[in-house]
Order: C-alpha cells, then sequence, then structure tokens
C-alpha cells in the first residue's frame, strides 16, 4: 500500500496574471506532481475565458484538480476545498505522486495550513427557524451582536451568508459562535513541512499584464461567454458577481461602452491583484519570494 508520508507537497502564491500557471506546470513536471487549484473562478464549468484558467493544452499533461469542478449555480466555500483536498491527496498517494497547490484565492490555502472549526449539522427545523430570522436582516443582525459583539464585529450587516452561518450555530447549539469555536478549536489539514513559494512581480508590470489579459478575453469571446452564462444560470449565483462577469453585465446593461469595460475589468483585477499581494505578504511565514525566472532557479 502506497505511504502517505512519500507525498511531498509544495504551494505557489501571487496575484492574479503573476505567472502561476506556467510556472506550476514547470514545478509539478520536475517532482512528478498533480496540481490543485487555489481559484474561486476556475472551479466553475462553462466559466473559462473570464477565469482565465489554463486550457488542456496549457496544462501540458499533468493533471489538474479543482477546475471545472463546479456548476457555477452550485455552492462553493472553504469547506468545499478541504474536502476536495483529502481526495486529491489520496489520488497522490494511491498514485505515487506528490502535489503542488498553486492559486490566487490563497485563504483557502491558509485554512489547509491553520484550520477550520467543524461546524454542526444543521437540521431542516433550524434552517427554517434562520429564514424566517433572515427576513429581516438589520434586526437579526443587531441581536445576534448583543448575543456575540466580538464575533459579529467583523461581519457586515448586509452580508446575509456570514450572518445566517452565525445564525446556524447559535440556533443549532444555543452557543455564541465565538464560544462554540472555542469549544470546537480548529484543526490544521496540512501538518506536514510545506514549501510555499510565492511570485513578486512589480506593480506596473502587473498592470501590464493584466490589461493584455483583459484584451485577450474580449477578443476570445468573453461577452459572448457571458452571455451564455446569464442565459443558463440569471444573475443570482454568487459566480456571476466576480470580476469580469459583473462589469460585461453592465456593458450588456448599457452602463459602460466597450473602451470603459475594458478599464473597469483592468482596474478592479489590479485592485484584486493588490489586495491579493498584501494577504499573502501579510499570512504566511517563511515564504520563499522571488520573480517567475528567480523562482524557476530554485526549484
Amino acid at each position: 500500500m502506497p505511504n502517505p508520508e512519500t507525498v511531498k507537497q509544495f504551494a505557489l502564491i501571487g496575484p492574479t496574471a503573476s505567472g502561476k500557471t506556467a510556472l506550476s506546470i514547470k514545478l509539478a513536471q520536475q517532482t512528478d506532481a498533480h496540481i490543485l487549484s487555489l481559484d474561486s473562478l476556475s472551479i466553475y464549468k462553462e466559466i473559462d475565458i473570464v477565469s482565465a484558467k489554463p486550457t488542456v493544452e496549457e496544462r501540458a499533461g499533468i493533471t489538474h484538480f479543482g477546475i471545472d469542478h463546479l456548476y457555477p449555480d452550485e455552492s462553493f466555500d472553504v469547506t468545499t476545498f478541504i474536502k476536495l483536498y483529502h481526495e486529491v491527496y489520496a489520488t497522490c498517494v494511491k498514485e505515487g505522486k506528490n502535489l503542488v497547490i498553486v492559486g490566487g484565492t490563497s485563504f483557502y490555502l491558509k485554512m489547509l495550513i491553520e484550520g477550520i472549526s467543524e461546524l454542526p449539522k444543521i437540521s431542516e427545523e433550524t434552517k427554517q427557524k434562520a429564514q424566517h430570522y433572515l427576513q429581516d436582516l438589520p434586526k437579526t443582525y443587531h441581536w445576534l451582536a448583543t448575543l456575540d459583539q466580538a464575533y459579529m464585529s467583523n461581519i457586515q450587516a448586509t452580508d446575509p451568508y456570514r450572518i445566517e452561518k452565525a445564525l446556524h450555530i447559535y440556533l443549532e447549539t444555543g452557543l455564541a459562535p465565538t464560544e462554540y469555536f472555542k469549544r470546537f478549536p480548529p484543526k490544521p489539514t496540512i501538518t506536514a513541512p510545506l514549501p510555499i513559494y510565492q511570485i513578486v512581480t512589480e506593480r506596473e508590470t502587473l498592470r501590464k499584464r493584466i490589461a493584455l489579459r483583459t484584451e485577450m478575453m474580449l477578443e476570445h469571446g468573453l461577452i459572448d461567454e457571458i452571455c451564455r452564462l446569464e442565459k443558463k444560470y440569471t444573475r443570482a449565483p454568487h459566480s456571476m458577481k466576480a470580476i469580469g462577469i459583473k462589469e460585461t453585465l453592465a456593458y450588456l446593461d448599457g452602463v459602460y461602452d466597450k473602451k470603459m469595460l475594458a478599464e473597469k475589468i483592468t482596474t478592479n483585477t489590479a485592485r484584486l491583484a493588490k489586495r491579493q499581494t498584501t494577504f499573502n505578504s501579510s499570512q504566511f511565514k517563511h515564504v520563499i519570494k522571488g520573480t517567475v525566472e528567480e523562482l524557476t532557479k530554485r526549484f
């Protein structure tokens, strides 16, 4: 039977458009590894152009997981990702492969390292009660804040998803979320040594790459793709609010012309890249940093 301890794992992080895809494939080739994508948009089927997911040709024969895993109207959160990680790791053990974890949504990587608390199973009765409370979101938020000011201070009063989660915990267990998480602390998923490589790119260079990628998306049929997605899934799913999609929907509504559409996508993507860089620099320690060229020499 294959030994789980023989699976070597590597992580590659960096802002959007920094060159992670090509570099991760080089790393996977050199280490005989599968790739697990840390991308909150590439995980969806049919969202191809706007997600900039690697094509079959670009994947260069390396098996990729976390791409085309769900439909756009299916829910996805960190617990779904951790379950996927366990499945992928088991596959690596079975096939004698190593694993490269790569992507821009490095919050998921942080959760793999630090762990998350196991949430209680929510009964149908609790779900129905929660829906009743959620009909008056401001009132419910205020009520929860009186029960657990520390926890609710990190949640926006207009965030129904996270308010619902806090509500579920309280209604199901009778414990305020802070108390619940004290009793059920997080357990790390990855406990073995994990080298983390972080791509560093000059801001102006990155913005030029983002602008070029936006132009390529438009040339390759971005608008048609969003039209198809809207017709099939409507604008309701969370995935339809992603950068690149929301701007194109505004263009279809006549809010922007095509030039402004490209500018808006570029600007919002550049802002995302800045947030990703800040997060990566503040949340991970003992990281091996460098340009794509410098990191290539480290493998």
